[in-house]
């Protein structure tokens, strides 16, 4: 199920809400900022105790890391880290991909029901909204797709027990919510999702 909403992100009482960061994890400027101060000095310190993988990188671009929500409505707070534009030449449009499919995944990972974007690399790392709102509507799509097929193969994997016991409840669908700040932002994701683009 996806849903769009235009609003704060650091208010919605999700299982998940993924912070747009940089790769320090540290906080910064935009959603990294408000979702640190919203979720109070317990999630600096979560986010310093990430062991890097370089200096000063605890995740890389296209990767995720997760931490708790702390004072967040959210329980959980996902860390991706996407990429700068460069014009599209230095492989952008894959790393933002990789952004929602490694966010999706540990979402997943971590039995998360509820999970909410926002709209990545598009604000000071100046990212074309359509065509990161194209990537991440695909992303979401076949996330999704994939997952309910494989919750259904395992729910009818054996629908006659011979033992009598009832077939296994299909896992509920994950809901995949994506905030915008913007009027215009979310008028977007509607037309994608609508097939107008």
């Amino acid at each position: 199920m996806i849903e769009i909403v235009q609003g704060d992100i650091t208010e919605l009482a999700v299982d998940a809400i993924v912070n747009a960061a940089n790769e320090g994890m540290l906080g910064g400027g935009g959603v990294d900022g408000a979702i640190h101060r919203a979720a109070g000095r317990a999630l600096f310190e979560a986010c310093f105790r990430v062991p890097e993988v370089r200096p000063g990188v605890r995740c890389p671009t296209g990767e995720a890391r997760i931490t708790p929500g702390f004072a967040l409505p959210a329980k959980s707070v996902i860390h991706t880290v996407g990429p700068v534009w460069c014009g599209g030449t230095r492989g952008e449009a894959e790393k933002l991909a990789a952004c929602y499919r490694n966010s999706l995944a540990l979402a997943a990972e971590n039995g998360c029901k509820s999970i909410a974007f926002p709209c990545i690399s598009t604000g000071i790392y100046g990212y074309p909204k359509e065509e990161a709102a194209k990537i991440a509507v695909r992303e979401v799509k076949a996330f999704l797709a994939a997952k309910n097929a494989k919750d259904a193969e395992e729910e009818g994997a054996c629908p006659h027990a011979p033992n009598g016991r009832a077939r296994t409840p299909a896992a509920p669908q994950m809901e995949v919510i994506f905030c915008c700040f913007s009027e215009w932002d979310k008028r977007v994701y509607e037309m994608l999702l609508q097939g107008v683009k």
